[in-house]
C-alpha cells in the first residue's frame, strides 16, 4: 500500500487507475479546488492509458507545478487519513517529510492526521481508506 509516496506494509492497497495513492489523490484535489483549477479527475482521466498505473507523485508534481502557473505558492497542508487498518501512527512523519519534500515546502508546513471510523461504513471495516484534505495557497 502506497499512502503519501511512502510505501507500507499490508495485506491490502488501494485500487485505482493510477498506483491508488488517497493521500497524494486528495492533495491533488485541494491544491486545484484552492487555485480554481480541474480536479484530479479533469487534469489526468482515468481513460488514458498514459496514466496506468502511474506514480502519483509524477501527478502531483505536475499539478503544482500547474498550481504555480496560475499564480500560487503553497501556505500549509493539512491532510486527514480515514483509516481502520493499517495503524498509521509509526508512518506518519515519513509520510509528513515525503509529501513537504515533493511540494518543495518546509515540514513543519505539512499536517498529517489519521483518524480511524470505528467500524463505521466501508473505512470503519477496513474495507476502503478515505482522506481529506486542506491547502492554504497565496498569490505570488
Amino acid at each position: 500500500m502506497i499512502l503519501g509516496h511512502v510505501a507500507i506494509p499490508h495485506d491490502r492497497g488501494p485500487a485505482g487507475h493510477s498506483d491508488g495513492d488517497v493521500v497524494l489523490h486528495a492533495i491533488i484535489d485541494a491544491m486545484a479546488g484552492a487555485a480554481g483549477l480541474p480536479d484530479i479527475g479533469e487534469m489526468f482521466p482515468d481513460t488514458d492509458p498514459a496514466y496506468k498505473g502511474i506514480d502519483s507523485s509524477k501527478l502531483l508534481v505536475e499539478a503544482l507545478g500547474r498550481v504555480q502557473q496560475a499564480g500560487y505558492d503553497i501556505v500549509n497542508l493539512d491532510v486527514t487519513i480515514h483509516a481502520e487498518r493499517p495503524k498509521l501512527r509509526e508512518y506518519k512523519q515519513g509520510i509528513r517529510a515525503e509529501v513537504a519534500r515533493l511540494l518543495g515546502v518546509a515540514t513543519d508546513e505539512v499536517s498529517i492526521k489519521a483518524k480511524t471510523n470505528e467500524g463505521v461504513d466501508a473505512v470503519g471495516q477496513g474495507e476502503a481508506i478515505a482522506c481529506t484534505a486542506v491547502v492554504g495557497l497565496k498569490m505570488k
